[in-house]
């Protein structure tokens, strides 16, 4: 899949997730790559900027499995951010699709 396509919508996957759950970076890892190929490097410092920028906030829960984790929560203005990527990405899809059903009917 196009890097430049992975990079425009990771953002947006991460906010939609972590709505639906808290999550810890490796286990956002694990629901990302069996539909979208991405090294797992990428997500610790999209991370770091969502949290930065006040849409996530972390905190540390015990794991069975060894030291605490560090979960993300999104916040209310990471929820306002999730609402106005998705209306982009609609606005952006539409268009694309209009695009793409111009250029069928021309064939």
């Amino acid at each position: 899949m196009n890097v430049q396509f992975k990079k425009g919508a990771l953002e947006f996957l991460v906010l939609l997730i972590i709505k639906g759950e808290d999550q810890y970076g490796y286990s956002l890892v694990q629901k990302i790559t069996p539909r979208i190929a991405i090294a797992e490097g990428t997500v610790y410092p999209l991370m770091r900027r969502l949290v930065k920028e006040g849409y996530l906030t972390t905190y540390f829960k015990p794991s069975t499995e060894g030291p605490a984790r560090k979960y993300y929560k999104i916040t209310e203005e990471g929820r306002e951010r999730l609402q106005s990527l998705l209306a982009e990405w609609k606005d952006f899809t539409d268009a694309v699709n209009l695009f793409i059903k111009e250029s069928e009917a021309d064939e």
